[in-house]
């Protein structure tokens, strides 16, 4: 319980309280992202101290973990930051594998700080978790399945929201619905001109207009939470078939703009990501839970 109580403080503290503005200006607010780990982890290391009635000091139990999870992460961050700046050259699939490196570090991190200041052997939890997944008849307990599926809550909602937007990189503000076209012309007839022939003389004006809708970004996250959750509960009950009909409402819903080739991809490449990690989380709850 504790490792998977550390692992959601730590997605917390990355994906909820750590805002568009400071990821843009990450190294000018460092600190203020540091000190949300710290606080996050400091809170469920007391928590779990307390509650399990261990009688370790609390400097041991508490103060030291939480301050080797922080500056870790703290070196992590930096070190991402300054290798995303000189060698992605603002490719997306670079951005994105430097994205899944610096989770999978931040999660050995934790492994290894319990495994230091608790006494629990890495390579035993981590064989453990594999025998959940593949030995019929082990379960968790009901608090780690409750915290498990708290996990596999927010990897589904904004940590892969936060994974396809980096993937399809700046893309979806660069692309405008197109919604009509408006031509207007204006005659202006004036009885004063000199009559060369037998037709009256005037003014023609013709103004075109195209008509764009900008994207609300918002509106289409929180469209991204909803279906991907909906995948994951009809992938955790074995209903395959069923999330074939949000893709379909989704087209439907998106038909007229599938005539723009750009939107399109855009379109097809967002929902395909979308649509295969909540299958992988749903798999995943259901093996572990079942």
């Amino acid at each position: 319980m504790l490792f998977l109580s550390l692992i959601i403080a730590h997605l917390l503290a990355d994906f909820y309280l750590q805002t568009d503005k400071m990821v843009q200006e990450k190294l000018k607010n460092i600190k203020k992202h540091i000190l949300h780990h710290y606080l996050l982890t400091t809170v469920v290391l007391s928590a779990g101290w307390f509650l399990s009635g261990d009688h370790q000091p609390l400097l041991r139990a508490v103060v030291w973990p939480a301050m080797f999870i922080a500056g870790t992460h703290l070196v992590i961050d930096l070190v991402k930051i300054k290798m995303v700046d000189e060698y992605t050259n603002r490719e997306n699939f670079s951005k994105l594998w430097f994205f899944i490196l610096d989770q999978l570090l931040h999660l050995v991190m934790i492994m290894i700080a319990i495994q230091l200041f608790y006494g629990m052997p890495l390579v035993s939890n981590f064989s453990r978790f594999i025998e959940l997944l593949f030995e019929e008849g082990r379960q968790l307990s009901t608090g780690s399945s409750i915290l498990f599926f708290v996990v596999i809550l927010i990897l589904g909602t904004s940590v892969s929201g936060h994974l396809i937007r980096i993937l399809l990189g700046s893309l979806p503000g660069q692309l405008l619905t197109f919604e009509g076209k408006y031509t207007f012309k204006n005659e202006l007839k004036e009885s004063g001109y000199p009559k060369k022939r037998m037709s009256d003389q005037g003014l023609s004006e013709q103004y075109s207009y195209m008509v764009f809708n900008k994207h609300d970004m918002s509106r289409g996250k929180l469209i991204g939470y909803i279906e991907r959750l909906l995948v994951i509960l009809l992938t955790y009950y074995g209903s395959y078939p069923a999330i074939a009909f949000i893709v379909t409402a989704k087209s439907i819903a998106r038909f007229k703009q599938m005539d723009d080739r750009d939107w399109a991809e855009y379109f097809l490449l967002g929902t395909l990501t979308s649509m295969f990690l909540g299958i992988v989380l749903g798999i995943l709850l259901r093996e572990v839970l079942n």
